[in-house]
């Protein structure tokens, strides 16, 4: 073997190197081989920071399971307020990628040199991608697809790039560059899944849902990450069920139950709350999904998820119309809730609703006050129930003002008999009541000094506070309960009964004296304990009122009597049934119950001014209940109230085939011509058109327009006659109590003005035709002429509709009445400025009463007086 003869001289210089090296720790191996570990330190701890992100994120990011999930698992924000704060742990990511490139980063001819700073890279565009900030973070992801083309971490960086696109709104762009990317090269099935996700993602954004399924279904086949697939499958089953395939809905949600520990368990709860939702109630097996609930309570891994299986049991008996189990997995759902506001809230909406519809309303109102408080404002539900609950308020409004009166009434046509029996079976309740009430407080009282006992006596005399059952003050309690009412005069009711027997028997009769022999029957008795003094002397003015709630008396004393009142009660009765029948017909579309109330309103003997109303409110509803009972009730509105708008609306005969435009553009055409002072037109108009428009909501607005109309032509009798009607009519409604205000609080001061002697300024008035007329051009041109002529004072003229029939042209600007008599006598010594009408003379303020009242003969009568 030959040597070569340099090889001495090699072995010679590398002990050399090495000496060098292990004596200077600053020479090129070393410094290198520092580098090395560095970059590696560097990017584990990165590494570990990232992962902790990942952790928090899932942690605060909570699944909406009321919503359809979006396909990650990540809380966006809204952008409404910039938010300075930044993840600790992302952070720190971002910092030790940023120092691995600062310090290794080999960029050299353009291209990225260092084969480990494409990871760099990669934890670097994450760590800003959940940080939200998407643009630095797309920044990083191109720089190894630009500078590194032969990283190995080229098609994640792909991925990772359109993700961040699609959160920045390209959603195009990604389908477009994800599907080239699938289809020209073969990935790992990680990334197929990672790939597709994304694009079921951009193409919901595109409300594009059957795509979506598509590549959501490949991306759960393909994932090999557990909680990936259920989260899929899960968003695959409500992708499903928007698209109306019930079916494939209930396999994809029974494929996560299936996968048992291997999904999360929201997932799997989820899942089965889902699958009860989707009950066939017809040809379901109520037995097995009995046995499915019974199950998940059973199971001890469920305990968490217990406000929620008892929601859907909730639901599933409400649905299949047990309402008293539904209130009661409802009430257990509400007990188990810990921080699901939006369940909470879901149980408290269907409560109310339960209680609305068993018209028990005023528990139902604060079942959905509980609701609005666990809503989020300003969302379409929190508003839709916001509404509901402002209509109850009228509804318990009108139902305790109802029940009271009925109540009331009902009293009155008791017999005395009755009466008593009534009131004493009320007593007995207060009185039964008032014991438990003392009786709870005692042993409150004896609960505390025992306390008080325990605390201050040996331990050796803790047994002597315990008394027997003897000296129970409950089981003394009942005792004295029974033998007080076991004593007859003991008993407000036997007494009253005896005492009423005895009226019978021997009439009236004072507690003085030989009373067997008294003549005079129709004395009062006298006796404080008598209830027949309170029975038949109530109606005295001078009888004291009795204050004990405990005596029968007490309430005879305040039952009303005179006819006046009960009239008054029983039209309050009426009025309030009325509103309430309305109510359900317009607001809650409960017809069933708006018929009840407004046939009631028939049968008790209503004012004349309900009945029309009514009448035209059940036929209505009977035109969609019931069309039988509609032609009927046809019948009898056109029969009786021939004349009325009611008939002319059912009958249509005012419309002569006329077409409107829109109700809106109607209503603005009309209030125009209004204030043009065009009434005759507006009115004659304005009845067609609440006859077109019968029904819609626009038609309160029509009809308080159609009664300042009738205002101006008609006076103020006409004007109170329409809004009283329009309130009654539409109570619920703005407009509707704009009327009630006027006719309460303007109509009266209007009817009480009254022709004053006193003014300051006066008109002279000329009565006219229509505008069009050539006897009102004739006097219109004429007193034009003289205004313009007579430069010594500034007058002016206007035309005033007075009624449908006659007007008036009126000078006004005058300051005395002498003076306005002197310019009629100057006009008619003129030719030119003759008039063949009577001129009228009339102060401002009268000529306003004229105006209001319609009243100008009267006005003219007292002038001759």
């Amino acid at each position: 073997m030959k040597i070569n003869k340099s090889y001495p001289f090699f072995i010679f210089f590398t002990i050399l190197f090495l000496v060098a090296c292990s004596t200077k720790k600053d020479t090129f191996i070393s410094r290198n081989y520092h580098a090395l570990t560095t970059k590696y330190n560097v990017l584990y701890n990165g590494g570990i920071g990232y992962d902790k992100g990942l952790v928090g994120i899932n942690e605060k990011s909570k699944n909406n399971f009321w919503k359809r999930l979006p396909v990650e698992k990540m809380e966006l924000s809204d952008g409404s307020t910039f938010d300075t704060t930044r993840n600790a742990n992302f952070d720190l990511a971002e910092k030790k990628a940023t120092k691995g490139i600062q310090k290794h980063s080999m960029n050299i001819g353009g291209k990225e040199r260092n084969s480990q700073t494409d990871e760099a890279y990669l934890m670097l565009g994450k760590a800003r991608y959940y940080e939200q900030r998407f643009i630095p973070a797309l920044d990083a992801f191109n720089y190894i697809l630009y500078k590194y083309p032969g990283s190995d971490k080229i098609y994640e960086a792909k991925i990772w790039r359109e993700k961040t696109n699609m959160r920045l709104g390209n959603d195009a762009l990604v389908i477009k560059n994800l599907s080239k990317l699938l289809k020209d090269f073969k990935l790992k099935n990680q990334y197929v899944a990672d790939a597709n996700a994304v694009l079921a993602e951009a193409f919901l954004n595109l409300e594009e849902k059957d795509s979506a399924v598509s590549k959501l279904k490949i991306a759960q086949g393909l994932t090999n990450r557990n909680t990936q697939k259920a989260r899929y499958r899960f968003i695959l089953g409500q992708l499903y069920e928007e698209l109306g395939k019930r079916d494939s809905a209930l396999l994809c949600y029974q494929s996560v139950i299936d996968m048992h520990r291997k999904a999360d368990r929201d997932y799997v709860i989820q899942a089965y709350a889902k699958k009860a939702q989707l009950f066939d109630f017809q040809k379901g097996n109520k037995e097995q999904i009995e046995k499915m609930f019974a199950k998940l309570l059973e199971n001890r891994e469920n305990r968490p998820f217990l406000d929620l299986i008892y929601h859907q049991i909730g639901l599933y008996y409400e649905k299949s119309n047990t309402a008293e189990l539904a209130l009661k997995n409802y009430n257990l759902s509400l007990k188990k809730a810990k921080d699901n506001s939006y369940l909470a809230a879901s149980n408290y909406r269907n409560l109310g609703n339960m209680y609305f519809k068993s018209a028990d309303f005023p528990l139902a109102a604060k079942y959905y006050d509980s609701t609005l408080v666990k809503l989020e404002k300003n969302t379409r539900e929190f508003l839709q129930i916001e509404k509901t609950r402002k209509n109850l308020d009228d509804v318990i409004k009108y139902d305790a003002l109802a029940q009271q009166n009925d109540s009331i009434l009902k009293v009155v046509a008791f017999s005395d008999l009755e009466r008593i029996t009534f009131f004493g079976n009320h007593i007995e309740k207060l009185k039964k009541a008032e014991e438990k009430k003392q009786l709870m407080a005692k042993r409150q009282q004896e609960a505390m000094a025992s306390i008080e006992n325990a605390g201050s006596a040996p331990m050796g005399n803790q047994k002597g506070l315990l008394k027997s059952p003897s000296s129970s003050p409950l089981i003394t309690s009942k005792s004295q309960a029974t033998s007080t009412n076991t004593f007859y005069f003991y008993n407000p009711t036997t007494v009253s009964y005896g005492q009423l027997e005895f009226k019978k028997n021997w009439g009236s009769r004072s507690a003085k004296g030989y009373w067997r022999m008294s003549a005079n029957t129709k004395e009062i008795l006298i006796s404080p304990s008598s209830e027949s003094e309170l029975i038949e002397g109530s109606t005295t003015a001078k009888a004291p009122q009795p204050t004990d709630k405990f005596e029968i008396k007490y309430y005879l004393a305040q039952l009303p009597t005179e006819k006046r009142e009960l009239d008054s009660i029983n039209q309050e009765r009426n009025f309030a049934y009325l509103q309430l029948g309305l109510i359900y017909k317009e607001k809650f579309k409960e017809y069933a119950l708006a018929t009840a109330k407004l046939e009631s309103v028939l049968k008790q003997n209503p004012e004349e001014k309900l009945v029309l109303p009514t009448m035209y409110n059940l036929y209505k509803i009977y035109l969609i209940t019931d069309l039988d009972k509609a032609s009927e009730m046809k019948s009898q509105i056109v029969a009786q109230f021939p004349s009325s708008r009611y008939a002319q609306i059912i009958n249509n005969s005012d419309t002569d085939g006329l077409k409107l435009d829109t109700p809106e553009k109607t209503y603005s055409q009309l209030y125009q011509e209004f204030k043009e002072g065009q009434f005759v037109s507006v009115l004659e108009k304005i009845n067609t058109a609440i006859i077109q428009f019968s029904g819609d909501e626009i038609e309160p607005k029509l009809e308080l327009l159609r009664a300042n109309t009738e205002a101006k032509l008609f006076g103020i009798e006409a004007y109170k006659k329409t809004l009283e009607a329009i309130a009654a009519q539409y109570p619920n409604t703005d407009e509707g109590r704009q009327a009630k205000e006027i006719v309460n609080d303007q109509i009266p001061v209007l009817e009480k003005m009254e022709f004053t002697t006193n003014a300051k300024s006066w008109k002279i008035l000329f009565k006219a035709g229509l505008r069009t007329d050539p006897i009102t051009i004739e006097i219109e041109d004429k007193i034009k002429k003289f205004i313009a002529e007579e430069k010594i004072e500034k007058r002016s003229y206007s035309y005033d509709v007075y009624t449908d029939k006659e007007n008036f042209v009126v000078i006004h600007n005058i300051k005395s009445e002498a003076y306005a008599a002197d310019v009629i006598k100057y006009m008619k010594t003129n030719k030119q400025y003759t008039i063949s009408q009577d001129a009228i003379i009339i102060s401002s303020d009268n000529y306003k009463v004229v105006q209001i009242k319609k009243n100008l003969e009267s006005y003219l009568a007292s002038k001759k007086q």
